[in-house]
């Protein structure tokens, strides 16, 4: 936005605002806002610089279920809409299920098991792996 005439500005933050379903927030300051509102104003502050790929370490960390669906739907939206590609860190299976196309599994710093994530969640290979998706209680 810097590299933008100053009275450009407000516009494009509008846009990036309503994006993700702020714009009536523009005034307050993040203090002001619930934890789901300042994760969706860090989306918008980071899409703004019009990344091609984005980082998003435990993206619904501390949200209640029902705010972090609401996120959840709202970041596969913006990857879609935006062509965006991502890269999740998550403990949380269910993310990785509804977020990534390909999922790894980490133990210790090492992969133990890479592939598509339906595959892996669904018919893990390594023992690690088998224990993760043992551990998650089904709906």
């Amino acid at each position: 936005v810097r590299k933008l005439p100053k009275d450009e500005w407000p516009a494009i933050i509008d846009k990036y605002l309503v994006m993700v379903d702020l714009k009536d927030h523009r005034h307050k300051f993040p203090a002001q806002l619930s934890g789901g509102m300042r994760q969706r104003l860090q989306i918008a502050r980071n899409l703004v610089t019009r990344p091609r790929l984005v980082l998003m370490d435990e993206p619904t960390s501390g949200l209640d279920v029902s705010v972090q669906a609401k996120l959840l739907d709202l970041i596969r939206l913006l990857v879609a809409r935006m062509h965006l590609s991502a890269l999740i860190v998550t403990h949380d299976l269910g993310v990785a299920r509804l977020l990534a196309h390909r999922t790894l599994v980490m133990r210790e710093g090492r992969i133990v098991e890479q592939g598509l994530t339906d595959r892996v969640l669904d018919d893990p290979q390594h023992a690690y792996t088998q224990l993760l998706v043992s551990s998650v209680v089904a709906p």
